[in-house]
């Protein structure tokens, strides 16, 4: 019986340490009936995401992700990078509740709660344009890496407190800069199908050169040279 206690505790220490570095590794669980990619799969029911994962909706369908403390509702056609104590919104909309003071990141812009409270707040993200809407209790929009400089003005205009029901509006280019462009599926499908017609017409312009150059009529008579 004492052998038998004493391999229990050693055991319960050896797996309480691991316990703690599963909490400690950002992971979270994926709810869903459909309509979702997590790092390019469709996933159905649930699903466990660790940091640095791409979650995708299709129109029609939503994701529930539950970390530690925070819950969000990712809305239809987004596109949502998980980063353990951050989100961020590469296109979309999600609708956060958080205890632990999870952000979202859009580009440079951070949108940040300002206490451990419970804080309830949307973030939208389209055509550059990033819509914040504080439901319960204050967020803070601040700068984050910036792409390029700007004046001490510029800065503080895109930065401030968006108070419990009151929403604000940012313009993502202004904000960050040139570097800032329009996200979504579309943008690197227009770029394939635009190198893919590159390559053909320079294939047709070559084919044409040699094509023309072999049927030139020669202006030297043949009963003449």
């Amino acid at each position: 019986m004492s052998s038998s206690r004493d391999l229990i505790s050693w055991v319960m220490v050896l797996l309480f340490p691991l316990s703690l570095l599963a909490a400690d590794t950002g992971s979270a669980v994926v709810h869903s009936s459909g309509g979702v990619w997590v790092n390019g799969a469709e996933v159905s029911d649930s699903t466990t995401v660790f940091s640095g994962d791409l979650l995708e909706t299709k129109a029609g369908f939503v994701a529930d992700l539950a970390s530690e403390g925070s819950s969000v509702l990712i809305q239809g056609e987004s596109i949502v990078k998980f980063q353990g104590d951050y989100l961020v919104l590469e296109h979309g909309s999600v609708a956060v509740g958080t205890s632990t003071s999870m952000s979202v990141h859009v580009n440079c812009i951070n949108v940040e709660p300002l206490s451990n409270d419970r804080t309830q707040y949307d973030v939208t993200n389209l055509s550059t344009k990033v819509e914040v809407i504080a439901h319960k209790d204050d967020v803070n929009i601040r700068r984050g890496g910036t792409l390029r400089k700007t004046s001490a003005e510029s800065n503080s205009s895109e930065s401030g407190t968006v108070h419990e029901g009151q929403q604000a509006m940012r313009d993502e280019s202004i904000a960050c800069g040139a570097a800032a462009v329009p996200h979504g599926a579309g943008t690197a499908a227009n770029t394939k199908w635009l190198e893919i017609g590159g390559g053909a017409g320079g294939g047709a312009l070559v084919l044409c050169l040699l094509l023309c150059k072999g049927s030139k009529q020669s202006n030297v008579s043949p009963s003449q040279p």
